[in-house]
């Protein structure tokens, strides 16, 4: 299918429920395959829940189609055992450019301080992150990947969801306590449950041309306004794996789609980016058209939507594959807790709650993205073209540029599951906020922070005094899997000691002797304090699990 990659085909396999007199029952079904429903499957059986995901296809995306992978995404999947052969793939970078013209107008570090296991951003073409995902789940006895199994039909009994799977021997009824509706942006599941999205669809259509060329390019985003070879209009260049490279280019509304994606058409608008003499051959071509629509609710009853089944964004800015992966991490120790009888079913609200939130801050993002590059009237034009003369020479004007606002993790300002911070803090992350990493040392042995955070509640305290023992017992009491660590200090009975070798966690979560963090298992802040006792740790705990 691409010349740069060897597309694996997966066999369907015949299965028991093919001839099952009634539908076979599970806790979890998941419609789609793609990095969401594949990282829901990962994360799941990392907290030892058992679940049946449904593909469609018989191989991985064709396409590139989401390349740019985010910090906070590569951190989640570190913790799902994916992040190292990513970031070994894969192309890191943390540095762009911005052209006006073929004027360099200023460059951008996304990342200037050390102290991080993970870039700023990897680039890798969808189908490698597919290809990993997919050799994790296949190696998990936890996971029941079904190739060419397309859920065709929906029925919400109220206590369980049925599906119809057609497959190429036949089709049969699946039963799920609960169903995950990862199956992208022409979601099935959504339109057989007649569920639409609100928003908006730009006028405007971009080429996505993915090319194999040797370049002298650095791994840096570069992005043009108005550039002679697209005049104008604008143009993006990214480095992928495999020397492939990715370029967008702003077609106009009028642009037929049929027509631009001929190699007739695209071959001479890249030798006028590129060079009459660069030597490329097309691997992938796409157009696409600027959206920024959601559904109104996530939830409906035991149907979650997560991912581009959920939400739609303009691809500027990386906010769609990674705003889908981290809609899994927030909803998956939730479901599982729920499962176990732990939280109350309503906490499951709270993912649509807390990731509804982020959805419209993504959507907001991207949209003035849009806008700003794409401007659809004569104010709107001058407005930007004086940001751009201004941002040649004054640094305050480029925070008004935008060329793509890139993503990062939403911070959970507004949850239901934050207990209220009031106990002074001038810096570190709030409650709601993802923790930041750093390097730690335990015992003699060098680690990452995020890798003893995240799965499970976390209770993290700075320098305790020898009393605060009792606090580690008390919240073991409240639930058992809760993890107790110490950085610095005395080491006291109930806590792992970690060391803090270049003062960064200490630097980065405002530390003072006495200070306790409560992290969620998907890493978030819960609660914090100066002085924590057990009966604040017991209401920020009973909080956070929606009790």
């Amino acid at each position: 299918m691409l010349k740069s990659f060897d597309y694996p085909q997966y066999p369907f396999r015949t299965i028991p429920d093919l001839t099952a007199d009634t539908p076979t029952k599970h806790e979890i079904v998941i419609v789609g395959g793609g990095p969401v429903g594949l990282c829901a499957a990962l994360d799941l059986a990392k907290h030892g829940r058992k679940c049946v995901v449904l593909n469609a296809a018989n191989t991985v995306s064709v396409g590139s189609r989401a390349i740019c992978w985010s910090k906070r995404t590569l951190e989640i999947c570190d913790r799902l055992g994916i992040g190292a052969p990513v970031l070994e793939k894969g192309i890191t970078w943390k540095n762009g450019r911005v052209f006006a013209g073929d004027e360099n107008l200023y460059n951008f570090d996304l990342l200037p301080e050390a102290g991080h296991q993970y870039p700023a951003f990897v680039n890798l073409q969808q189908y490698y992150f597919e290809l990993f995902a997919v050799k994790a789940a296949e190696a998990s006895e936890m996971i029941d990947l079904r190739w060419q199994s397309k859920a065709v039909a929906i029925e919400d009994k109220g206590n369980s969801v049925v599906l119809d799977v057609e497959t190429p021997e036949g089709t049969y009824k699946l039963e799920a306590d609960y169903v995950l509706a990862a199956d992208g942006a022409r979601s099935g599941i959504r339109r057989q449950m007649g569920l639409d999205f609100k928003g908006q669809v730009f006028e405007d259509r971009f080429l996505i041309a993915d090319v194999i060329m040797r370049a002298n390019f650095p791994t840096e985003r570069w992005f043009w306004f108005d550039p002679p070879f697209n005049p104008g209009q604008s143009a993006l260049l990214h480095k992928q794996a495999d020397d492939v490279w990715r370029i967008d280019l702003q077609l106009g509304w009028d642009a037929d789609p049929e027509e631009e994606k001929k190699p007739e058409k695209v071959i001479p608008r890249l030798k006028r980016m590129l060079g009459e003499d660069a030597d490329f051959d097309l691997e992938w071509v796409s157009v696409y058209t600027f959206q920024c629509r959601r559904l109104e609710k996530f939830r409906h009853n035991r149907v979650l939507f997560v991912g581009d089944s959920a939400h739609q964004v303009s691809p500027f800015g990386a906010r769609g594959g990674n705003g889908g992966i981290q809609d899994t991490d927030n909803l998956i120790w939730k479901l599982d807790l729920v499962l176990a009888g732990k939280a109350p079913e309503s906490l499951l609200d709270t993912y649509d709650t807390e990731r509804v939130h982020a959805g419209d801050e993504n959507i907001l993002n991207s949209t003035r993205s849009t806008d700003f590059i794409t401007p659809k009237n004569t104010a709107s034009r001058r407005f930007r073209d004086a940001a751009l003369t201004l941002a040649r020479k004054h640094p305050f004007a480029r925070q008004m540029v935008n060329s793509g606002r890139l993503s990062l993790p939403a911070v959970l300002t507004g949850s239901p599951l934050n207990t209220p911070d009031n106990d002074g803090f001038s810096g570190g992350p709030p409650p709601g906020a993802p923790c930041p990493d750093a390097p730690v040392v335990m015992g003699e042995q060098p680690d990452w922070l995020l890798h003893r955070l995240g799965g499970k509640f976390t209770l993290l305290i700075f320098d305790p005094s020898a009393d605060m023992a009792a606090l580690a017992k008390d919240a073991r009491m409240l639930d058992p899997s809760v993890n107790c660590l110490a950085v610095g200090g005395n080491r006291i009975d109930g806590f792992e000691t970690l060391s803090d070798p270049d003062g960064l966690v200490g630097k980065r979560f405002d530390r003072e002797p006495g200070t306790a963090y409560l992290i969620r298992p998907d890493q978030h802040v819960a609660a914090r304090w100066r002085q924590a006792t057990s009966e604040k740790i017991e209401a920020a705990l009973n909080r956070a699990i929606g009790k």
